[in-house]
């Protein structure tokens, strides 16, 4: 199967789409790393937006205050959650079990 050629408007386009979902998941990000938002509410607003279901799980655990990459992999493997997975990607189990290891946070 052949790639359709994009005129410039599309392209255009595209670009201008992508831009503004890079922004709309940096802007959870530094929210959840100001403390704004909680952990819990950044999953709350992923689940209901697909633009922001497509942050991957390390990158949003590593914007909680206090959690490093050391710490986001002990918790990821201790929940079952592969290093590549995306909050869309999340079990129901995986979910639960973010919220209870970063209840108030």
């Amino acid at each position: 199967m052949t790639i359709p050629q994009l005129t410039s408007e599309q392209l255009e386009a595209a670009r201008a789409a992508a831009t503004q979902a890079r922004r709309a998941r940096a802007e959870l990000k530094n929210d959840v790393r100001s403390g704004k938002v909680s952990l819990a509410e950044a999953l709350d607003a992923s689940a209901g937006d697909d633009v922001l279901a497509h942050i991957k799980v390390v990158d949003l655990l590593k914007a909680v205050p206090r959690v490093g990459e050391k710490r986001a992999t002990v918790v990821m493997e201790k929940l079952d959650i592969a290093p590549n997975r995306r909050i869309r990607g999340l079990g129901r189990h995986q979910l639960a079990g973010l919220r209870a290891e970063f209840g108030d946070r």
